[in-house]
């Protein structure tokens, strides 16, 4: 009889029970994933992987060891709990290890009101080709576009099934299907690239290859003869595709692991304003066909829906069991994991309250700054939240796009940079962060 992610979930318990555990949870992850890249009307390059890992986490008293192994026999397993009850002796105490009491574990979920899996069948390679060629086509159609770096279909589908011996089992599967295009647009040392691309649960909410190898194509030409920016003090408007890294920042900052060792920017800001009161940032892991929803977390302990900060103000940390513990807090259910590492504190699906005026109104308001459409580098101090990092996208003048820029540095602290934050309101609902185009006030360009 085939073995299933349950069953072998169980045997690593079995095992670690025999072996010595005080307590243990087990992880078995598998799936296939294939994926399609053609380059000038060729088949380039056609990957398929499929596999299965096994995790298995043990506790001697408060010490702790973590194993992995790609090997789902019997003795491989029983040999896998014995090495990991043998490290975890000789592991260093860490007092806030351990399992979930029974109280805390989440109830049955209803997967499959999540939709987290396409119950259509799994595409064939020529399907996923026959995409990446019409994304490829419609990026060279572009009028400038000389060359196609690559162009994808690909589809994964992934299981995993997370069992621990305080009583909790449950698992899910997961399936992705995406098209990428990388356009070329000029020659020589004046050549500019660009890419679009998009990835859904649900083949049928796949966007259209042809629309997503013309967007690629006419981005890559829009950046054709970019210059310097002045050097000075200037609004700068991110754009939608890159505005939720600076989301990404807070949420950093709001990470209990981060919290609990002292070196969050963020570690006096619980209870204060950090966005404007006009603001929220909500998680969600329970919405419909989006990548980041989970019913459970990597302790399984329920998700649910919570603010992050609400009417600007911090409310609380991303948490999961241990650094609640090292806090004097409770867990938020946002325990996340690998197959060889333990739990550790991550954001599930963000949300952050979109403004009213659209992205073309925001840039005929700012006047005269930038639009920043790629980020390159970072440096950022997370103890201070000071932010550098390089830029490339367009120039504003007189309220209208002037001309494409590159090579420029943006600075500023993330502490006045979120406080004063201006929204615009064309964020993409079905993303796992859901973020509109965001105007900064007065941060410094450095140019020419």
């Amino acid at each position: 009889m085939a073995q299933t992610p349950e069953s072998l979930t169980e045997q690593m318990l079995d095992a670690a029970r025999k072996a010595g555990a005080d307590a243990a949870d087990a992880m078995v992850a598998g799936g296939t994933s294939v994926s399609i890249e053609v380059r000038d009307g060729k088949l380039e390059q056609a990957e398929r992987s499929e596999g299965m890992d096994l995790g298995l986490r043990v506790l001697i008293g408060k010490r702790q060891a973590n194993v992995s192994i790609s090997d789902a026999r019997p003795e491989s397993i029983a040999m896998m709990a014995e090495r990991a009850v043998a490290m975890a002796k000789e592991a260093p105490e860490d007092p806030y290890a351990g399992l979930a009491e029974p109280a805390q574990l989440a109830p049955a979920p209803d997967i499959a009101a999540l939709e987290l899996c396409d119950p259509t069948a799994e595409p064939s390679p020529s399907a996923l080709q026959d995409d990446a060629w019409a994304a490829e086509a419609a990026a060279m159609a572009v009028e400038g576009v000389t060359q196609v770096q690559s162009a994808t279909g690909a589809y994964s589908h992934s299981t995993v099934h997370l069992a621990a011996s305080n009583g909790f089992s449950g698992g899910y599967a997961r399936s992705s299907r995406a098209i990428y295009a990388t356009a070329i647009a000029g020659t020589g040392e004046a050549m500019e690239r660009d890419y679009e691309g998009d990835s859904r649960i649900f083949q049928s909410d796949l966007r259209g290859a042809t629309e997503i190898g013309t967007i690629a194509g006419q981005r890559a030409v829009e950046r054709l003869h970019a210059r310097k920016p002045e050097t000075g003090a200037f609004p700068v408007l991110f754009d939608e595709r890159i505005s939720s890294s600076l989301i990404g920042h807070l949420l950093a900052a709001c990470n209990g692991a981060m919290v609990a060792r002292g070196s969050s920017w963020l570690r006096e800001k619980l209870g204060q304003q950090v966005l404007p009161e006009t603001l929220s940032l909500i998680e969600d892991p329970l919405r419909p066909r989006v990548s980041g929803s989970r019913p459970f977390d990597a302790e399984g302990l329920a998700t649910a829906k919570r603010a992050v900060v609400d009417k600007g103000v911090l409310t609380g940390w991303t948490l999961d069991l241990a650094n609640a513990r090292k806090l004097g807090m409770a867990s938020t259910g946002n325990a996340a994991r690998g197959i060889s590492s333990p739990p550790s504190p991550s954001s599930w699906n963000i949300s952050l309250t979109q403004g009213s005026q659209s992205r073309e109104d925001m840039i005929r308001d700012m006047g005269r700054g930038l639009v920043v459409t790629s980020l390159i580098g970072s440096t950022i101090n997370p103890n201070t939240g000071d932010y550098s990092r390089g830029a490339s996208g367009f120039w504003v003048e007189n309220g209208e796009i002037a001309y494409p820029v590159n090579e420029c540095t943006i600075a500023s602290n993330l502490h006045d940079m979120l406080r004063h934050i201006v929204p615009a309101n064309d964020a993409r609902a079905y993303l796992s962060r859901v973020v509109p185009s965001l105007l900064v006030e007065g941060m410094t360009l450095a140019g020419n």
